[in-house]
């Protein structure tokens, strides 16, 4: 092919995606969660799906696909045509799970495009209330006058809440057996039983528990106080430097049009900023609008201090 063709070649390629991206969305997009419904992950990606429809006037259905620790459904995306009606909404296991799977089918950030960080969640520091702990102090205290005694559920493996429980640890030096469990209600109800000592996890889960007396939470992990819990101190200010989220975030197969992307982070920008933030941050959920560029540099930081947890821990799922 002649080089003047090959350049007309080219530009008409270019203003092909460029028209695309101008109609785009024109017909129903897919949101895959790759979790079953309920719980936070599935409640803030369908309101999130429910703004983009009305904001775009076409519909964004979304598919829960479990299965695999969530695996089934992001490789599902990660081999979806690149066009923008196929995404992946998910939490932020998705880029630490492979770091503690064996193998996974894809890569996060060879096969996937980061498209928006919808909200980040803090989480609580929640102790058994019959225990002498009022703060992380009492809490450092207690665990160096009873070595070996204190037990910390986890609710996964890899989760969020097991790697900030890991980072604690080691930050604080405290000494504690960290004890799985097969979800959060059962850490919950052992943890309000005597059973287990402390469980660091989502804010929205102990919520409830502290307001009536029934745990207590000594801390919470953001990097400032929150406002559904204001008497709470962070743990950065017995821990200088210490924060650690669950998030949410938005992503497209990798080599989805860059205008599509930027479109589609526009959007989410301006659901955040509307409903969303109202709807969602009395459950303790924190939203910071940003591009998408924004998001890959924070995606990027989370990944690289969740591996050193990950490795230093030894963390694994078997």
């Amino acid at each position: 092919m002649p080089f003047t063709r090959f350049l007309a070649a080219a530009a008409l390629g270019l203003a092909a995606l460029g028209a695309m991206a101008q109609t785009y969305p024109s017909r129903p997009v897919r949101v895959i969660i790759p979790f079953p419904p309920g719980g936070t992950l599935d409640t803030l990606g369908r309101s999130l799906a429910q703004k983009l429809a009305e904001q775009t006037g076409q519909p964004f259905v979304v598919e829960n696909k479990p299965g695999g620790n969530g695996v089934i459904g992001a490789d599902a995306v990660a081999k979806a045509q690149a066009d923008g009606y196929t995404l992946l909404f998910n939490a932020s296991t998705f880029v630490t799970a492979p770091m503690t799977m064996k193998s996974v089918p894809y890569a996060v950030t060879r096969d996937f495009a980061p498209v928006a960080l919808v909200a980040k969640a803090p989480l609580s520091v929640a102790i058994n209330k019959s225990l002498p702990v009022t703060d992380l102090k009492s809490l450092q205290a207690y665990a160096k006058a009873n070595p070996g005694k204190l037990t910390f559920a986890v609710g996964s493996i890899g989760s969020a809440g097991h790697l900030a429980t890991e980072l604690l640890k080691r930050s604080a030096g405290i000494d504690y057996m960290v004890v799985p469990y097969k979800g959060t209600a059962p850490a919950f109800q052992d943890l309000i039983g005597g059973q287990i000592a402390g469980f660091i996890d989502p804010i929205l889960g102990s919520l409830q528990y502290h307001r009536s007396g029934m745990l207590r939470v000594v801390a919470v992990t953001s990097d400032k106080r929150t406002p559904n819990l204001p008497e709470v101190p962070t743990v950065a200010e017995t821990l200088p430097g210490y924060e650690f989220y669950s998030w949410y975030g938005l992503w497209a197969p990798a080599k989805t049009p860059a205008d599509i992307v930027q479109r589609l982070n526009a959007e989410t920008n301006k659901a955040i900023a509307a409903e969303l933030r109202d709807k969602f941050s009395a459950q303790g959920l924190v939203f910071q609008p940003g591009s998408a560029a924004d998001f890959a540099k924070f995606q990027e930081a989370d990944m690289a201090k969740s591996l050193k947890i990950i490795t230093e821990g030894q963390i694994r799922v078997e």
